[in-house]
């Protein structure tokens, strides 16, 4: 890993990415009988052959088996059964005496980098805190309370538009009352978090009448903290149906940004998108 002199910013050099493969439907190596996915499954992980970073770190996770369906398009249940097994990885990882902070993430959609159609996430083990996560816990995080940008709460979780998003639609889900991570979740705490997330993507892909592109990913304590407050980030560039909203070269070059989309606004609309 390298940092930017000047900007202190961690990259990452991954040059074996660059044959990552871009497959088609037919080609899919996560359908039953592919090249991850030789007999029949419900959810499955397994290590990835085009890794980010050494040693086993970086995981696969298959939602299902289904090409054409989606993380919003499985029941409850099913979502309760992925919630679990990122669980169980969480505690795998953590157990490693190389990792200290594990992100579970997913990019849906060609419009964020997806390579592969087949729905799916990914789990990267750090060997150290990313910068990000670290200001997150040290601003004493927590959900917000605004009720301008909240449109769902039930059974003690609540999801909500940021005050300052960078992209069009940026939302947050958390549990009301403190949770660390995933590992420490109850069975109630797990079986309302999977209801409430199928709830946000589902208002999501009705926001646009559209399998809405997004990036997701999971915010969980890491090693020697005491105060992380688990929550999910879902973002997603569209500012309209097919129109994406690219950050630009005064964003790029300032590091302040420029949204077209109303937060207050944004909320209003998911709250009225109730199944």
């Amino acid at each position: 890993m390298r940092q930017d002199p000047w900007l202190n910013t961690s990259v990452h050099i991954v040059e074996s990415r660059q044959s990552r493969p871009n497959l088609p439907s037919d080609g899919c190596p996560f359908c039953v009988g592919g090249l991850e996915a030789k007999e029949p499954y419900e959810i499955k992980s397994f290590v990835n052959r085009w890794p980010a970073m050494p040693d086993d770190r970086c995981e696969v996770v298959l939602y299902t088996s289904n090409h054409d369906s989606s993380l919003a398009e499985l029941s409850t249940s099913n979502v309760k059964k992925i919630v679990d097994l990122w669980a169980n990885r969480t505690d795998a990882l953590m157990s490693r005496s190389d990792v200290q902070n594990v992100l579970i993430f997913e990019n849906r959609g060609r419009e964020v980098g997806a390579t592969i159609d087949h729905p799916h996430g990914q789990i990267y083990a750090f060997d150290h805190v990313p910068e990000r996560t670290k200001k997150r816990i040290d601003n004493s995080w927590q959900p917000d309370s605004d009720s301008t940008r909240r449109f769902i709460e039930k059974d003690g979780w609540a999801a909500w538009v940021t005050y300052a998003p960078i992209y069009p639609v940026s939302i947050e889900i958390a549990p009301v009352k403190r949770i660390a991570d995933l590992t420490t979740m109850s069975e109630t705490d797990r079986i309302a978090f999977a209801e409430i997330l199928r709830d946000v993507l589902q208002r999501l892909d009705r926001l646009y009448a559209s399998k809405t592109p997004y990036m997701m990913w999971i915010n969980q304590q890491p090693k020697k903290y005491s105060t992380g407050w688990f929550n999910i980030e879902i973002i997603s560039p569209w500012r309209e149906k097919d129109i994406t909203r690219f950050i630009a070269a005064a964003e790029v070059a300032t590091g302040e940004y420029f949204n077209p989309l109303n937060p207050e606004d944004l909320a209003k609309t998911l709250r009225s998108l109730n199944s």
